[in-house]
């Protein structure tokens, strides 16, 4: 019985830094079967018309995470991307390399940025010296305790996150959505001396620069949702320091300005945020804002409803929603 095909014209990013001008698209056209995984038409490229074109994979079975690529402008597992749907959705299949990570050939990037920031949240046990644990012996978990891991061991380490992040784009400063799932991981692992000191730390250290957009959570190939669990360790670390950053302030101040009026009050957002002295250097940026903007340095005007409002604070809690 013939298997039916569908015809797939690939466009693979190629490049070699310091041979080749520019990076260029490479066209290529295979008829294969709609489940056909997007490495599998990879491979046979290489295989049968292009040797020279250079991409990561090991095991094929979305358990190594080393086939993670752009795919039609999504970071995402090659190995478990069938070309069926993506020629239905978009009429051709676009393979790029991940971003934020140098190129070193065509859909190979050099990781170093992505393990050192990983490395940087120390994603190890940090046992209390003057506690050890017996011999030998293995320390206990309740299922209760293992269940505030969520998903984060199922990580792979594929990076699909960190390409996938504009706060990493944005600022070097931010660690990326992997390394703070497994910072999360940790900070929450009942055996581990440090999570007051790890909550601390990464105040400074990256955490409120997330720009809580999901896009991390919608490239994991595991269902670690990288994203509510750095919103789990904002709330955590403010738990555990209080509103002393500048952006857990914002974090703070956010919930609390949306809760008088319903509108935000910016100006008074700004000076919350920042502090007295710390909002002078923003008077430029907000002359500039006022010059197209006079409204906003206005008090906003209770809006209707706001009796709902108040009940979706009290529902949420004393942490207001942050």
């Amino acid at each position: 019985m013939a298997v039916d095909t569908v015809h797939v014209p690939l466009e693979v990013y190629r490049f070699q830094p310091g041979t080749d001008p520019a990076p260029s698209f490479r066209r290529y056209e295979l008829d294969l079967a709609p489940h056909t995984p997007v490495l599998s038409a990879l491979l046979r490229i290489r295989a049968e018309t292009d040797p020279t074109l250079s991409l990561r994979y090991s095991c094929r079975s979305a358990i190594c995470g080393s086939c993670a690529m752009r795919i039609n402008a999504k970071s995402r597992l090659a190995c478990e991307t069938p070309v069926g749907p993506e020629i239905e959705r978009h009429g051709r299949i676009v393979v790029e390399p991940m971003a934020n990570q140098p190129v070193v050939r065509d859909l190979v990037v050099d990781q170093s940025p992505f393990w050192r920031d990983y490395r940087s949240i120390e994603p190890h046990l940090k046992l209390d010296p003057y506690h050890p644990m017996p011999e030998g012996k293995p320390n206990p978990m309740t299922p209760a305790e293992v269940a505030r891991f969520h998903d984060t061991p199922r990580c792979i380490s594929c990076a699909a996150c960190y390409s996938a992040c504009p706060a990493v784009a944005a600022d070097p400063a931010f660690p990326g959505p992997m390394a703070l799932a497994k910072l999360y991981r940790f900070v929450v692992d009942p055996r581990d001396a440090a999570h007051q000191d790890r909550l601390v730390r990464i105040q400074t250290e990256g955490l409120w620069l997330c720009l809580r957009c999901h896009l991390c959570t919608e490239a994991c190939p595991k269902d670690v949702r990288p994203s509510e669990r750095i919103r789990d360790l904002k709330e955590m670390a403010i738990a555990a320091q209080g509103a002393t950053e500048r952006g857990s302030r914002h974090a703070v101040a956010f919930a609390e300005n949306l809760r008088g009026a319903g509108l935000l009050n910016e100006t008074k957002l700004v000076r919350q945020t920042f502090g007295v002295l710390g909002t002078l250097p923003q008077l430029p940026h907000g002359i500039k804002i006022w010059r197209k903007k006079p409204e906003v340095a206005h008090r906003p005007r209770p809006i209707e409803g706001r009796e709902e409002l108040e009940q979706i604070y009290r529902a949420l809690g004393p942490e207001g929603g942050r």
